[in-house]
């Protein structure tokens, strides 16, 4: 029996092949030719095709078409122009893994068909057999599971040449891929991106190239707290590239100029209701871009864990919280923060429960912030730990000390605490953090950080004195 599939081929290879896909003794029968993306995908939902043979200047043709026509179960065979190899690597760049010239014979083309096919078959069968053992693929060692202090272990990484004023994908050549922290948190504003600004700012200052990416789609403020002026959505940028195949590295390093010496800033969304562009699909190209411009690549996430879109809707849409839920499935390295008093714990102690639930594999390193005596008690320290140990079974969590004044100071500056008040408690609870997680052969103590004023490679960066200004 012929396996039935869709074409949607431009210009004038679409009547050869299918009239050559008809003629020949191939295994495929085509069952309908569409004229257009939206044709395609329509007929892709009606279920009577197995797989679809598309050109690469199909126009509209991105990661989310791709992404529907995988929903639906449909294997993808790409052609190009003979001799245009780009738009191969643009296919490829898109995740189609078959790609043929459209003059290649019918025989070769239908085989693609039948090999796609299989593949995806294969692919399925996989990834049924990995949930039905109950560990996902990327599921962590069981030892960080047991241990999450296992998951902040030194991440060996190949030395690199190294460039202070780029720091672009280049320096990563030869070098292991670098590694995805996402720092998340409930509602209720507990200290997420200070302390994804902090951290960042201090793997940078241990000399780890690092980029910080805001990928929170409710109040993204990472460029309103290093003070960027000329504002952009960086990340909505480089999903746009991504989805088009267009985004490599350079094009990334340009999207998120330096803020400081080995620092970078891929800045979020000015306005939530933006939320769209930043979709779990390009979302899924962009990590691995990232992984290649710098070692450290710091997620700011969103606080909110909910797939409510999966129960409203029967067909693919739209996730709010894709921007998040995927920067956590991506992650190497899993931060969860929380307040330091009775209303920012309990909002903990249910938000560890409930990402266990969304993201298995997440191991997540507790981090507390703002601990003082006047919200829990006389020894904050241990009050909190023993409630933690008790109620989540936290061990060992990163305690940050209260420290409002050089914090507002450092948000009134543009700064980070790491430029702005190197001797600050709470500061020096982070820098911790960040030493444990380099090799040792980077950095084994934490120097305060210098007063240089940082680089404004491509932005500005305010700098206010006393005064706040429009």
């Amino acid at each position: 029996m012929k396996l039935p599939v869709l074409t949607a081929v431009t210009g004038a290879w679409e009547a050869p092949l299918v009239s050559g896909l008809e003629s020949a003794a191939t295994g495929v029968a085509v069952v309908r030719r569409c004229v257009d993306l939206a044709d395609l995908l329509a007929s892709a939902a009606s279920g009577r095709a197995q797989a679809v043979i598309l050109s690469a200047d199909l126009r509209r043709l991105d990661r989310d078409a791709l992404a529907h026509l995988a929903t639906a179960g449909l294997a993808v065979v790409g052609l190009h122009g003979p001799g245009e190899e780009q738009q191969g690597s643009r296919l490829r760049a898109l995740g189609v893994t078959h790609v043929l010239p459209a003059d290649a014979p019918p025989e070769d083309i239908a085989e693609a068909v039948e090999t796609a096919v299989r593949d995806l078959r294969d692919g399925v069968q996989e990834a049924t057999k990995t949930r039905h053992v109950g560990m996902p693929a990327s599921a962590p060692d069981p030892a960080a599971l047991a241990d999450p202090a296992a998951s902040l272990a030194p991440i060996p990484y190949a030395a690199a040449d190294e460039d202070d004023d780029t720091h672009s994908g280049a320096d990563a050549a030869g070098s292991a891929p670098g590694q995805v922290i996402a720092v998340w948190g409930p509602a209720g504003a507990p200290g997420r991106t200070t302390v994804a600004v902090t951290l960042a700012a201090e793997l940078a200052a241990l000399g780890e190239p690092t980029l910080l990416v805001d990928a929170d789609t409710y109040a993204a403020s990472v460029a309103q707290t290093l003070g960027v002026l000329d504002e952009a959505p960086g990340l909505a940028a480089a999903c746009r590239a991504a989805s088009t195949g267009s985004l490599g590295a350079d094009l990334l390093a340009r999207l998120a100029p330096q803020v400081t010496a080995g620092l970078r800033i891929l800045t979020g969304i000015g306005r939530s209701s933006r939320w769209p562009e930043v979709g779990a699909t390009a979302l899924e190209a962009v990590w691995p871009v990232a992984r290649q411009v710098a070692r450290w690549v710091v997620v700011d996430c969103g606080f909110c864990l909910e797939r409510d879109e999966e129960l409203s809707f029967d067909t693919a849409a739209p996730r709010r919280n894709a921007a998040t839920l995927a920067a956590l499935e991506e992650a190497d390295v899993v931060l969860a923060v929380g307040a330091g008093d009775p209303v920012g714990l309990q909002r903990l102690v249910r938000g560890l429960s409930e990402l266990r639930e969304v993201v298995p594999s997440a191991a997540p390193r507790v981090v507390v912030t703002r601990v003082r005596s006047s919200a829990v008690g006389s020894g904050p320290q241990r009050r909190i730990c023993e409630a933690l140990g008790r109620y989540a079974g936290v061990e060992d969590p990163v305690l940050v000390p209260d420290d409002r004044a050089a914090c507002d100071a450092a948000l009134l500056a543009g700064r980070s605490l790491t430029e702005h008040a190197p001797s600050s408690p709470a500061r020096r609870a982070l820098a911790g953090l960040a030493a444990g997680m380099v090799p040792a052969t980077a950095s084994s103590v934490v120097q305060p950080a210098t007063e240089t004023p940082p680089h404004a490679t491509g932005m500005t960066r305010r700098r206010l004195r006393g005064r706040m200004t429009g």
